[in-house]
């Protein structure tokens, strides 16, 4: 005897029946420059995809899931394979946003070709629209080489995190006037290798307004300006779930005092057994006669 199994996508946990809504295109985010701002949060797994999708153009599955999920000192350590799983995942969950996929630290620098393999590898394996990539005009013949052959490039530029031991830490960039003119020719060189978009990350506000207003893609912001096109967080420091966030994050809620009391009134129910009641109990049902 054959059985058919139909799932029920309206009470699924993992894929609940989307919203007709069309995702928006990489055309669409570059044609954004200098109109309504981008609003962008990272997405790790699916179901914070589909809570921020309805709300941003962009979902970044970044290579900071290393210290957000792993537990990881730096991003450095981030793999391939968990940004394809979690990418994938995030394309799985959203129906709404581009998703844009870090590039780990070691799997691009080498050649134009090696970055292509990798940036192919993720696009087929995740289904996301774009991939983004650390780096300034060192990067510049690499995006061209992308973005010739099909691969959207999202550039990173300012604050690097991949480059953390060579930078000696995190802290502002922009603040000498030799960096602050390396940075801005970094954002005009990005731009013009084809990058359709770029993140401006931990510099001096001026720059960050000055970067904005030298090239024609959009900009996003991470603790650059409010003069850029656009804004990203890591989305688990803007829910307040760290103690620890740095100075450019503004929290928008306390999730980690809320979750804390939510576990903490679950240990009390289960030790004075008043979890499960009679609501989460399943009876026996009367014989049909």
């Amino acid at each position: 005897m054959s059985t058919t199994f139909t799932l029920d996508t309206a009470t699924s946990r993992a894929h609940p029946v989307p919203e007709p809504i069309r995702r928006l295109t990489v055309p669409a985010i570059a044609a954004r420059k200098g109109g309504d701002p981008i609003v962008m949060l990272t997405a790790y797994t699916a179901r914070m995809a589909q809570i921020f999708d309805r709300h941003c153009e962009m979902l970044l599955v970044g290579d900071s899931l290393g210290q957000v999920i792993y537990g990881l000192d730096t991003t450095v350590h981030v793999t391939l394979e968990m940004m394809c799983a979690h990418g994938a995942a995030v394309v799985r969950g959203s129906y709404h946003a581009v998703v844009v996929v870090d590039l780990p630290f070691g799997s691009y620098e080498a050649s134009p070709q090696q970055a292509f393999e990798t940036a192919a590898r993720v696009m087929k394996e995740t289904g996301a629209a774009a991939i983004k990539l650390e780096g300034g005009a060192v990067m510049a013949e690499t995006i061209t080489f992308l973005s010739q052959r099909g691969i959207p490039v999202v550039a990173h530029i300012g604050l690097t995190p991949q480059a953390v031991n060579a930078l000696g830490g995190y802290g502002a960039r922009g603040r000498s006037e030799a960096e602050y003119e390396k940075i801005l020719g970094d954002a005009r060189a990005v731009d013009a290798a084809g990058a359709f978009a770029m993140v401006v990350e931990g510099v001096v506000e001026p720059l960050g307004r000055a970067i904005t207003a030298a090239v024609k893609c959009p900009t996003i912001g991470i603790g650059a300006s409010p003069a850029c096109d656009g804004q990203v967080l890591v989305a688990e420091d803007m829910l307040g779930l760290f103690e620890r966030t740095p100075r450019f994050v503004r929290r928008f809620d306390d999730l980690a005092a809320r979750i804390d009391d939510a576990a903490a009134q679950y240990a009390a129910a289960v030790r004075d057994r008043s979890f499960p009641d009679a609501d989460q109990l399943y009876a026996i049902k009367p014989a049909v006669k």
